[in-house]
């Protein structure tokens, strides 16, 4: 039997209600299974411990972290804590530190989530973007001069650097290859001169190597125009850390909700290891009333499960997901429902229950 080692940071809001939905999959995936085993180990960071000791993590925390295959996060922020600290000095750490230069965001519109487009089918959403996770406009490179004085200047500089860009859109066409698939580059090469236009040089350069796939290339504007004007443009879509940021929020909108996000932070050589994580925030208002959207969380569960090798149980998950969103008798109130997140959890459960052990 295989064992995958799992630390699990609750963290913030809602996040230790929706994970708490996600471990109860898994737990159903090993018990149908039967040859796989998740070993959980839980770490109470995030702005609560900050509240406690001045800091995000405990200052052993990365090397804590190292010996984990995956780490499955909750949320990241509370009132109280600046953003720019509970995201750079827990979030941001973990990306950097593993080098988790791959953001994986599925942007599809599954069988009976709602879309706020007009006459869109269902298969016409359904891409993967794939965003530079390590540096870019996010690096936290820059300079703060001459603070409270009338001369004040912020510098805030992206940093591409050969190896982050090529990288990172050298996995971005192997994806598309696989997949058979169409690759879009999103940048903005007409207004920033030097990162955009490097960034369009390597795309090109690179794609060289790679004739047999069909690429298009789009500013950022314009490509947030297309997503919601004509998303089926889009298949494998590769950009940099911020316009990633961005734009796989406005797909989470066409795609039926912040609820229904998740994202995948990996490390594609499993040097250190990678993060799973539902996208929407830890949503204070709302924390501790139960009706939080677990959806996101099991489906970032199910990027894991790709991850360490069971496609057929992640698609089975997704499958479980829809299933519960077809019946529409199970739903939190974000999409419709009056069910609770633990509810929502178990339907899903039960879905997978009557879903044929995959061959993995």
């Amino acid at each position: 039997m295989k064992t995958h080692k799992v630390a699990v940071i609750a963290g913030d809001g809602i996040g230790p209600e929706v994970l708490a939905e996600g471990i109860k999959v898994l737990r159903k995936v090993e018990a149908l299974d039967g040859n796989m085993k998740f070993d959980f180990t839980h770490f109470p960071w995030g702005c609560e411990y900050y509240a406690n000791h001045g800091k995000m993590m405990a200052d052993d925390g990365m090397d804590q972290l190292r010996n984990f295959e995956a780490i499955y996060l909750g949320a990241v922020g509370f009132p109280g804590v600046p953003d720019h600290v509970s995201l750079r000095e827990l979030l941001l750490k973990i990306r950097k530190g593993f080098d988790q230069y791959v953001n994986i965001r599925p942007v599809q519109l599954l069988e009976g989530a709602p879309c706020p487009l007009k006459d869109v089918k269902r298969e016409e959403v359904d891409m993967i973007v794939i965003r530079e996770n390590s540096e870019g406009e996010y690096a936290g490179a820059g300079d703060w001069l001459f603070k409270g004085k009338p001369e004040e200047v912020v510098l805030q500089t992206g940093v591409f650097s050969r190896k982050g860009t090529e990288r990172i859109i050298r996995y971005a066409y192997e994806l598309a290859r696989k997949e058979k698939k169409t690759l879009t580059s999103i940048s903005k090469a007409n207004a920033l001169n030097y990162s955009m236009v490097f960034w369009d040089q390597v795309f090109e350069e690179v794609g060289k190597e790679y004739p047999e796939v069909k690429t298009a290339s789009y500013l950022v504007d314009a490509a947030a125009m297309f997503f919601v004007k004509q998303p089926q443009r889009f298949q494998i879509v590769v950009t940099s850390n911020l316009f990633g940021d961005i734009i796989t929020d406005l797909g989470a909108a066409i795609a039926g909700g912040m609820g229904l996000a998740a994202g995948a932070n990996v490390n594609p050589e499993r040097l250190h290891p990678s993060m799973f994580e539902p996208i929407h925030g830890s949503a204070p208002d709302i924390a501790g009333k139960g009706i939080a959207n677990p959806l996101a969380a099991i489906w970032s569960a199910s990027q894991m499960l790709d991850f360490f090798g069971y496609n057929d149980w992640g698609r089975a998950v997704l499958k479980s997901i829809e299933k519960v969103m077809v019946e529409k008798k199970t739903l939190t109130p974000d999409l419709g429902g009056t069910s609770t997140t633990s509810e929502v959890g178990n339907a899903v459960i039960a879905a997978l229950a009557g879903i044929s052990k995959p061959q993995c």
